[in-house]
């Protein structure tokens, strides 16, 4: 049907598959950080509660509204260790750490009034009805921007559209060259969505999310994760419960020794550091600081097949 302004021929533009995204009905925002942001400004928290071990990005909210936070520690289950009275008009924010703290999740849901959970590492677990949620899209696939937001209040914030034209060379680069050769691009885009105004997720992310099998990520996940676990559960110093999965981020193989990442890395096996961060806001007596130090992520995403898992499985071995 003709729309009056369309444009009508021209250069074909690129075309991306047509589908639905995951969450439809959540804000759509341009990063998970403005995602915190956009909550603490409608809720008008005078204090925030964190834990020692979460992301420095998370920050930048805090520092932005000048809003008073505290830490609080976790234990060796990555539970949050509550030993204080929240102060009135305060919030508790917790992550569900690498997607596998749901059921925590839930159970934080019926003891904490004011709770925000960071599903950045947990995108396919569904918010716990009432309990204010955010997600971040590039976290789980190659967007250029995107995150979602759900909560139960009315109030909305007036924005305008984030544009992501300029952000998608490593993307393409992964595609054309080599993940190596668009990891620089990469960085520079995690540098330019710092510190930005609150803005709607970008059209261009929207349909890059429209296009996404949903379903097939989530059960390569599952599976990838089950078969880690299968090989690591009698050496890994976290305790998981596989009935909790759904869809997780990464494997978390916590494991004593400082040489094991760079040698993984050697071997073109890339681990993210969850996060460095934690080291400057944390003592060496602190179980924070030891998970900093030695917690591999292992990547179990839907671009890896069993195979590729055994790889893994071999070289940890081996080392």
């Amino acid at each position: 049907m003709y729309t009056e302004g369309k444009t009508i021929g021209g250069y074909l533009e690129l075309q991306l598959p047509e589908g639905k995204e995951h969450y439809p009905s959540f804000i759509h925002l341009n990063t998970g950080r403005n995602a915190f942001e956009y909550l603490l400004r409608i809720k008008k928290y005078s204090l925030v509660y964190l834990p020692y071990f979460s992301c420095e990005v998370l920050m930048e909210p805090l520092r932005k509204l000048k809003i008073p936070y505290r830490f609080y520690h976790i234990d060796r289950k990555l539970e949050p260790l509550i030993n204080f009275e929240p102060e009135f008009n305060s919030c508790l924010m917790y992550p569900n750490y690498f997607g596998i703290k749901t059921e925590t999740v839930r159970q934080l849901s019926t003891r904490v009034d004011h709770l925000i959970i960071d599903n950045s590492q947990a995108f396919f677990q569904l918010p716990v009805t009432g309990v204010d949620t955010f997600y971040s899209c590039r976290k789980f696939f190659g967007v250029p921007d995107g995150a979602y937001l759900y909560t139960e209040s009315n109030t909305r914030l007036s924005l305008e559209s984030d544009i992501s034209a300029y952000r998608c060379s490593h993307l393409i680069k992964s595609i054309d060259l080599s993940i190596e050769t668009g990891y620089y691009d990469y960085l520079k885009n995690n540098i330019g969505l710092g510190n930005n105004a609150i803005k709607k997720m970008s059209v261009l992310s929207r349909r890059m999310l429209c296009g996404i099998d949903y379903e097939a990520c989530r059960k390569i996940r599952n599976e990838n994760f089950e078969h880690l676990h299968t090989a690591f559960s009698g050496i890994n110093e976290l305790s998981i419960d596989l009935k909790n999965i759904d869809g997780p981020m990464a494997y978390p193989l916590l494991l004593p020794g400082k040489g094991l990442r760079a040698a993984l890395i050697a071997k073109r096996i890339f681990i993210a550091s969850y996060w460095p961060n934690v080291l400057e806001w944390t003592s060496e007596e602190m179980f924070e600081n030891y998970l900093a130090n030695n917690l591999l992520a292992l990547p179990i995403d839907h671009r890896y097949s069993r195979s590729d898992m055994d790889q893994i499985i071999q070289i940890i071995r081996k080392l």
